[in-house]
């Protein structure tokens, strides 16, 4: 039986925890009793700390970026979901390929389903802009262009 949560206990402990399996936990037991800012809050730190790459890096960006929607899309429909085509793409092109082409071409799937889940700031676009001196102008501005679109202005 799971005790009560403590909301601002639980939003307190959320930034200290770097065990994915905890931050999982965690989740589950928030939704299980309502608290949805709680559950969100651990779901991001969970995709904080999921990436193998050095925080901060493009890496790091692109794949939590990845677990941040494949996590989203298993709570959603109740089954493991992984995003095989961007997991393969990354395989064969690289994370750095993978992001440009991506926003230069027609938005991806994956980019509206980001932007109607409400985290915009982890599309691959909001990813581009982050990292700058890793992109072309033109990347650059399709991921400008596609954010100022969307109403999503990125103070990077």
């Amino acid at each position: 039986m799971n005790t009560p949560l403590n909301c601002q206990n639980a939003l307190s402990l959320i930034a200290k925890l770097t065990n994915p399996d905890d931050l999982r936990k965690l989740v589950a037991n928030a939704r299980q009793q309502g608290a949805t800012e709680v559950a969100a809050a651990a779901e991001r730190r969970l995709y904080e700390v999921s990436p193998a790459a050095r925080p901060g890096s493009l890496e790091f960006d692109v794949w939590r970026s990845i677990h941040a929607l494949e996590g989203t899309l298993t709570n959603e429909r109740g089954k493991t979901t992984r995003l095989s085509r961007a997991r393969q793409k990354i395989g064969r092109d690289g994370e750095l390929k993978t992001v440009a082409d991506l926003v230069v071409s027609k938005p991806s799937e994956g980019f509206a389903m980001l932007v109607a889940r409400d985290v915009p700031d982890l599309t691959f676009e909001a990813l581009a802009l982050r990292h700058p001196k890793c992109f072309s102008a033109r990347v650059l501005d399709a991921a400008r262009g596609r954010l100022v679109g969307i109403g999503f202005a990125y103070s990077g």
